[in-house]
């Protein structure tokens, strides 16, 4: 590990993607096929292969106690090294002591071994998993014979390296190790749903021998947003199929042996969750590999998205909430059919194969959509738009008819036109270390709104809409306004750097919902940044009864009582 470890500190080094790339491609050269297959799938951030429904199921507290155990850390200095880096991995890594158990077992680490200790790890179960858990993980750090290899070992449990590695430059780095296309690299990971095994494939040159493996998620295309408005320049000269931005959860369906599991964009299994989708897909005549978008209809009407949170994460199902938020799977699109994979196949094609290929019932649908020539005007592309929200729906989905099906890719092949519920002016209250290229500075903001007595009441958390220049100059100024214990919110996490109320942000969101999670008893989905408000003291954000107003006016819009 400590190899690996080197190879990552000397790619955090360089900001170029080509050197970053070089470093990868010769330490790949060196490494034995068990060695390779963990190692490109803890580059990636991943302690499993993507296919596999594993968890770690290790966090900063059982690592913080295994630290503690085995080299003996105190609080004082994990607080220090955190203020520092705001990284667990870096906190801790340079704390490295033998351990302070003389008795603890030593052994040397590998990539090959330590994903050996991760598969104990995930498989422990029963009263004693925590316990079972916490050894392994001791023995894990008292393998560690160097702080850097400690700091990077930490960093793969946390799921999170921080070296400035897309996947993409892993598949770059696989293709130059072994004189492989990047093409090639690219569908086999999608076929196979590991990368490391592709690794390995592609070294011993048998890359085109990986086969589709239903029930193995593949990452999903997403679409680029676009504001709501009177001019379309992202439309370009281009002609698009339009669909309803449909108010659900996105889902893809594998299709197989009379049965069908279902996988949500962070490739989690939630077949059980919705067991009347999965049986409506189990009949149909062809293995398949479908996306779409679970949602709560009733009556042709799309339900608000409130409505189906009541299904999420659900394992078990009772037959009263089957009834009480009936579902529908509409089907947008078609990724694979029996021993084919459709990516390259352009939007008119797979939308072809799909009506071919799927049997529609009161369950599974197939999406409707609009031819979109180019040039259409404007005022045409808005009545679309609020014909897909006045039956419920979030908005509209334009997609080139041309558009290969790219998973994992956000460009303009498929672009979304929603539209902001409202906008709040609200004042921070506490603020977090980011991650990836943000990990050193603070851009992740929990805000409030006033209360009726003038208190502060945290309603949301933001992450996006403030330029990586305004972020860092934020940055030291809430460190040098962090708020002493005393004075922190009683819901305040402790992840969280309280500060002193007096940057106050104009924030975008979707729906406004009622929820526990916040003290202001409501919470906002997809709220953004949309500037700071250096004009407005905190004396005039909004108040808890404007909020209040937001929220009866939606209702109202919906047709809820």
């Amino acid at each position: 590990m400590l190899l690996f470890a080197q190879t990552c500190s000397a790619v955090a080094a360089t900001p170029s993607k080509l050197e970053k790339v070089s470093i990868l491609a010769s330490y790949f050269r060196e490494l034995h096929d068990d060695d390779l297959a963990a190692t490109a799938r803890f580059l990636t951030g991943r302690a499993f292969a993507a296919r596999d429904q594993k968890q770690l199921s290790i966090g900063g507290r059982t690592i913080v106690q295994a630290a503690k155990h085995a080299w003996g850390v105190t609080d004082a200095q994990l607080s220090a090294g955190y203020r520092e880096h705001g990284d667990l991995g870096d906190a801790l890594g340079p704390l490295l002591r033998e351990p302070a158990d003389l008795g603890l077992f030593r052994e040397r680490l590998t990539p090959a071994r330590l994903s050996t200790i991760f598969e104990e790890i995930a498989a422990a179960s029963g009263s004693s998993a925590g316990k079972r858990r916490l050894h392994l993980c001791e023995r894990i750090l008292g393998a560690c014979s160097d702080p850097l290899e400690a700091t990077y070992t930490i960093k793969i449990m946390t799921g999170d390296l921080r070296i400035g590695l897309r996947e993409g430059l892993v598949h770059d780095a696989i293709a130059a190790a072994f004189g492989v296309t990047l093409a090639h690299v690219h569908r086999a990971v999608m076929i196979a749903g590991d990368i490391g095994a592709v690794a390995v494939a592609a070294k011993d040159g048998t890359i085109d021998s990986l086969r589709i493996r239903y029930g193995s998620p593949i990452g999903f295309m997403l679409a680029s947003p676009i504001p709501y408005g009177q001019t379309y320049p992202d439309l370009g000269p281009h002609v698009w199929l339009c669909e309803n931005k449909y108010d659900g959860i996105r889902a893809q369906a594998h299709v197989a042996d009379g049965g069908a599991t279902l996988f949500t964009r962070n490739m989690n299994d939630v077949t059980r969750s919705y067991p009347e989708i999965a049986a409506a897909l189990q009949d149909q005549p062809n293995r398949m590999i479908l996306d779409g978008e679970i949602i709560a209809s009733r009556d042709g009407k799309v339900l608000p998205f409130r409505v189906l949170q009541a299904r999420l994460q659900r394992k078990e199902v009772d037959p009263s909430l089957l009834a009480e938020v009936p579902l529908q799977y509409v089907v947008f699109d078609i990724i694979a059919v029996e021993d084919a994979f459709l990516l390259d196949r352009n939007l008119l094609e797979r939308r072809s194969q799909l009506a071919s290929a799927l049997v529609e019932n009161s369950r599974v649908r197939l999406a409707p959509f609009e031819r979109v020539e180019s040039g259409t005007a404007a005022a045409r592309i808005n009545e679309l738009f609020e014909a897909a929200r006045a039956i419920g729906n979030e908005g509209a989905m334009f997609k080139r008819i041309d558009s290969p099906y790219a998973p994992g890719r956000r460009g303009k092949w498929w672009i979304k036109l929603k539209r902001e519920l409202s906008t709040l002016d609200v004042v921070v209250v506490a603020v977090e270390w980011g991650h990836g290229k943000r990990a050193k500075v603070l851009s992740d903001y929990t805000f409030a709104v006033r209360g009726p007595g003038g208190e502060l009441l945290a309603i949301g958390k933001a992450y996006s809409g403030l330029t990586d220049a305004e972020i860092a100059k934020l940055t030291p100024w809430f460190l040098e306004h962090r708020l002493p214990v005393a004075q922190q919110r009683e819901k305040a996490r402790s992840y969280e750097i309280p500060v002193d109320p007096k940057v106050v942000l104009e924030i975008a969101f979707d729906v406004i919902q009622r929820s526990d999670l916040h003290e202001s008893g409501y919470s906002l989905r997809f709220p953004r940044i949309v500037r700071i408000r250096d004009d407005k003291p905190p004396s005039e954000i909004d108040t808890l009864a404007r909020v209040d107003e937001i929220y009866a006016e939606m209702l109202q819009r919906e047709g809820i009582d």
